[in-house]
């Protein structure tokens, strides 16, 4: 349970119809199998100690007290297994028979929770058989204990308070008001849904999305445990479906028809609560409705990770989803452009066109503008500034884009402008410290400035997320504009971007175009502030002096999305970057992401608009940090780190 994982599954076992002991049986060895891999929460199907398509069975003496020895069978067999189980049984209560999960842990039967909604259409009949739960809780004796058999509780773990685990069954998923909700809303944070849905075409699809929904509405964790091999074929077939899930993502999937016993994942609790903590609408007990707290224990033991850590997180993995993705995020950037050119009534927009990626996109989202507005592409003026350390293949690139996408190009060298600035403040010309580099920078936004207020026009900023987290931008030079349209468009995904536009443009014919764009996805990322080498290739290549991005792209996710610590986040890294980066590398670049990220608030604190595009973003209206604020705390966990490594 380190870092807030818990390890939890989903159980399906080959049973036999209203053989209660032979199930019981059953339900033991899978769960000794699950203990053995570190599973602590698990769920087996609704009525599984009996068989969900027992009929009118169900109504005999018989198989009811078989259903309960099977109960004790099971408490007794997995007394001594650190874990807490959710299985389905028949009880009868008050000459009345309730469709129940048994939620038991340390050899005691914590409580019953009751089916709320009872289908009776197509072929299912459950309200024939049993008693739909209502609103009331009753005090149930088993053996010499007295629990709760009712729907308004959910069960606690000592020894890891953010595991409070509610329940619902089946066919109350798909009600109208699932009681996940007001459960969610009232503190649980994983949902066990024991389940037998006959399968049918097109459902095991539906099932899927209404078991991610409801993990992504209620801010969840949810394991969904499905009827397979054993329950009757008369009318329909049980295929097994079984699903774990986490905030709207399938973490684990056992496919229909699979014969797949045991579904194991990790729900990241930590990440659960910190997207509640984070959403002022996800209110504690919306609905009122008291709650009982049933509390159990479980040993705090190290959590393996075998879900998959997603190294690329603003990446589509699928290319058809990847291509659909760029699309949107042209569209949203060129769009919010649009809107604030028009506000404005700027009569032209002006860029700096660099070569690089980031004004290479920027152009590109320029020109969809211009198009959506429906004016004529020379009303974007792209200036290339060449200075001390401007490459013949930057230039050249920037030439070709500007020339095929028909804008106003034009070309304003810098050199001597800055050399006599170095005069004015008396700077020793060789002296390449930061004072050289950032007069180069300011002294091309003064030339954006003044081309702008001439034409009657607004800067368009090029700055990415990726910059803007490591504070990789000279203040009140390229750090400003007045309208950033990359800003919330981290490094790794501006590649994607541009690598998409370059394939259309290939595939239009563009040749010319697509190459300059290939060009451009080739070319080291550099601010080209220090003169180039000898052979004239760029001296100064960013990731040479902070870190590749990939990396970074990778904390900036991680951190602002989820608030993970250091060490969450170099753990992570360690799963996602196996192979690519080792322990120290990972730890540098995380030491520098921590330092440059707190150190460079105050360039963030004073952005100018732009376009939100995705849920990452470090805008004064997204992220929200003074300036003054130190990283002591972080930095004593990297401190930590690197005596372990």
């Amino acid at each position: 349970m380190k870092d807030g994982f818990i390890t939890v599954a989903s159980a399906t076992p080959r049973i036999k119809l209203a053989d209660t002991a032979y199930n019981a049986k059953a339900c033991i060895e899978l769960a000794e199998s699950a203990c053995s891999e570190g599973v602590k929460v698990l769920v087996f199907p609704e009525l599984t100690l009996t068989g969900y398509s027992c009929g009118d069975l169900f109504n005999t003496e018989t198989l009811l007290e078989g259903a309960l020895d099977a109960l004790r069978e099971y408490i007794y067999g997995t007394a001594m297994l650190d874990m807490v189980s959710v299985i389905g049984l028949p009880i009868c209560f008050s000459d009345k028979i309730y469709n129940c999960a048994a939620v038991v842990s340390g050899g005691q039967l914590l409580g019953l929770v009751p089916k709320k909604n009872l289908p009776s259409y197509a072929e299912t009949y459950e309200s024939r058989i049993f008693t739909p739960a209502g609103d009331d809780s009753f005090a149930y004796v088993f053996d010499d204990s007295v629990i709760i058999l009712g729907t308004k509780q959910f069960f606690v773990c000592r020894s890891m308070p953010s595991l409070r685990l509610g329940v619902e069954i089946c066919e109350d998923l798909f009600s109208a008001i699932p009681p996940s909700s007001p459960l969610t809303a009232a503190g649980a944070t994983v949902i066990a849904n024991p389940a037998a849905s006959g399968e049918l075409v097109g459902k095991d699809e539906y099932r899927k999305l209404m078991v991610a929904s409801q993990s992504a509405r209620a801010l969840c964790g949810y394991i969904y445990a499905g009827a397979g091999i054993g329950e009757s074929t008369s009318s329909v077939v049980f295929s097994g479906h079984s699903m774990i899930a986490e905030n709207g993502k399938i973490l684990a999937e056992g496919e229909p028809f699979e014969n797949c016993e045991l579904v194991i994942g990790e729900i990241d609790l930590q990440n659960v609560v910190h997207e509640r903590r984070g959403k002022n609408t996800f209110n504690k007990n919306t609905l009122g409705i008291e709650y009982s707290e049933i509390e159990f224990d479980l040993m705090v033991e190290d959590t393996d990770i075998t879900r998959e850590v997603d190294a690329h997180p603003f990446i589509p993995k699928d290319r058809d989803e990847c291509a659909a993705r760029c699309e949107e995020i042209l569209a949203i950037q060129s769009v919010g452009l649009a809107r604030r050119i028009e506000a404005s009534y700027s009569k032209k927009a002006v860029v700096g066109i660099s070569g690089g990626l980031d004004s290479c996109l920027a152009i590109l989202v320029m020109a969809r503008a211009m198009d959506f507005l429906g004016r004529d592409r020379k009303d974007i003026i792209a200036v290339t500034m060449p200075c001390f350390g401007t490459t013949k293949r930057t230039k050249s690139n920037a030439t070709v884009l500007c020339e095929k996408l028909g804008v106003d190009f034009r070309e304003v060298n810098i050199f001597a402008a800055v050399e006599q600035h170095f005069k004015d403040i008396g700077h020793d010309f060789d002296n390449h410290n930061v004072v050289y580099e950032n007069a180069q920078a300011r002294e091309r936004t003064q030339v954006l400035m003044d081309i702008a207020n001439a034409e009657g026009g607004i800067v368009v900023g090029t700055g990415d997320l990726s910059e803007l987290a490591l504070g990789w931008a000279t203040y009140n030079g390229d750090h400003m504009s007045m309208y950033g349209v990359n800003g919330s468009i981290p490094k790794t995904l501006i590649r994607y971007v541009v690598r998409h536009y370059a394939d259309s443009a290939k595939e239009n014919g563009e040749v010319e175009l697509a190459d300059a764009l290939y060009d451009i996805l080739d070319t080291p990322v550099s601010p080209e502030l220090l003169p180039a080498k000898e052979n004239g290739e760029i001296a100064q290549v960013t990731e040479d002096l902070v870190g590749p991005y990939e990396l970074h792209d990778f904390y900036i996710f991680n951190f602002v999305r989820y608030g993970y610590s250091p060490k969450k986040l170099f753990r992570l890294a360690q799963i996602a970057f196996d192979g690519a980066y080792d322990d120290a590398t990972l730890l540098k670049w995380l030491e520098v992401f921590t330092k440059r990220f707190f150190a460079q608030q105050f360039k963030r604190s004073c952005l100018p608009d732009g376009p939100k595009v995705g849920s990452v973003a470090l805008s004064y209206n997204d992220f929200k940090m003074p300036s003054d604020v130190t990283n002591a705390l972080w930095k004593k966990e990297i401190e930590e780190l690197k005596e372990m490594i």
